[in-house]
């Protein structure tokens, strides 16, 4: 008798699942809270290009989180103001030295890749570079279980390392 119950239990859960108005899904497309940077020393121009790319509804939670404006990075009318919550943001989560010296990162902009918001800064001219250090605490005012991925690359090198919440620090020797 136990099947006979058990089927008619199943197919009404189902049913449910499939009849019941879908919300959103932002808070489960991605269980992972990541971000990458892509530090790249460019020997011909002599700066760094960085890349950094963050899930979107994360960013703009961060956002709102730290200035406590409203923010949303994919309405154009609101591009002006949201670049400025940008630069402001990432000049405080993302620092750079090249050599023992402080690199400073010049933002350019940000644009939304699908999911994500790809944000870009250039570095002024610099010297050859041998050592690079970076601190990335990109989101760790949103999540205690951030992972930032740093990538260096340098004269064709690259170096990666994962860097999860509390830890901020990358160093690279090239």
């Amino acid at each position: 008798m136990g099947p006979f119950i058990l089927k008619p239990l199943l197919y009404c859960y189902i049913l449910l699942g499939v009849c019941t108005p879908v919300k959103r899904a932002a808070k489960i497309l991605h269980p992972i809270h990541v971000s990458t940077s892509n530090i790249e020393y460019n020997a011909k121009d002599n700066k760094f290009e960085v890349i950094c790319t963050i899930f979107t509804d994360d960013f703009e939670a961060a956002l709102v989180k730290q200035y406590h404006a409203k923010t949303d990075l994919n309405k154009p009318e609101m591009h002006a103001a949201m670049d400025a919550l940008v630069r402001e943001y990432v000049a405080a989560n993302l620092k750079l030295s090249a050599d023992n010296a402080p690199v400073k990162l010049n933002y350019l902009g940000f644009e939304i890749n699908r999911e994500a918001t790809d944000i870009y800064l250039e570095s002024d001219k610099l010297p050859k570079v041998k050592k690079v250090d970076a601190d990335a605490s990109l989101l760790y005012n949103l999540f205690d279980d951030q992972i930032n991925i740093v990538h260096i690359i340098v004269n064709g090198v690259r170096k990666s390392e994962k860097v999860n919440y509390p830890d901020k620090r990358v160093e690279q020797v090239f």
